[in-house]
């Protein structure tokens, strides 16, 4: 098809400029890829560029606690926190490795704040009614071009404001446009490879794991979930279980249990 043609096509785009040090590679390549699609009438123009966003009045503050004492919706609860939390944490830790902005032991700077502000975000996303509101490991992008900086963040969230009220321009930007985009931020991400002890079996297998089943699985949190309870159990089947933390294995136990009985 086409439209495969074209991912294709803006992928290798993106790459050359990104082995040209051109900024905003990514941006220029989806651009291309757009033009390309409206001048072979895959995307059509838009009617208009201005349009008002829906009204969020019919979900805003409909909150529903009618079920706190049923033991499913605390089932539920559970789900969400686990895919939401470990989604942002894998996040965050893979996008700062990424910026160089962990600590020499490798551990998140300032990880309550960035926690504080997801879970904020999550709070008045389900206000809102909303989906979920998580962070976005595209934002692997950001730190490519450059970003390091809280202005980034407030810079990316200003637009995405402006971009609800030009919607319909929005529209035109094709799947194939934005899909080599995401396996360009892919491939920056997979540069942490580097730093895995390939001499240590028990730790370089659990990490390919957690690797591979974050595609298949569509989830970061259930590859991080895989790698941890893998990493766990080759460490007591080696005889190395001293270096398996204490909270290593509440979250093994945790995770083992949500597997069997959620």
């Amino acid at each position: 098809k086409i439209e495969v043609l074209l991912a294709f096509g803006g992928f290798f785009v993106m790459v050359a400029l990104e082995a040209r040090k051109v900024k905003g590679s990514i941006l220029w390549g989806i651009l291309a890829v757009t033009a390309a699609a409206v001048a072979l009438d895959i995307t059509k123009m838009p009617d208009g560029v201005v349009s008002m966003p829906p009204s969020v009045m019919p979900v805003f503050g409909k909150m529903d606690f009618s079920g706190l004492a049923n033991p499913n919706f605390w089932i539920v609860v559970f789900s969400f926190f686990f895919v939401d939390f470990f989604d942002t944490v894998g996040t965050l830790v893979g996008v700062t490795n990424r910026a160089g902005m962990l600590d020499p032991e490798g551990r998140l700077p300032r990880a309550r704040e960035a926690l504080l502000a997801d879970a904020i975000g999550t709070t008045a996303g389900a206000v809102l009614g909303t989906s979920t509101v998580t962070s976005y490991v595209e934002s692997a992008s950001g730190v490519e071009q450059g970003g390091r900086t809280g202005l980034t963040a407030f810079v990316t969230g200003v637009l995405f404001l402006l971009a609800l009220f030009f919607s319909p321009v929005v529209s035109i930007v094709p799947a194939c446009a934005t899909a080599p985009a995401l396996v360009l931020v892919g491939i920056f991400m997979m540069a942490s490879l580097k730093d895995l002890d390939f001499s240590d079996w028990t730790n370089f297998v659990p990490a390919c794991v957690a690797l591979f089943t974050m595609p298949f699985a569509y989830s970061i949190a259930h590859g991080i979930e895989f790698g941890i309870i893998s990493f766990t159990v080759l460490k007591m089947l080696s005889g190395k279980a001293k270096e398996v933390s204490p909270i290593m294995f509440i979250l093994t136990l945790l995770f083992i249990a949500k597997e069997i009985f959620v």
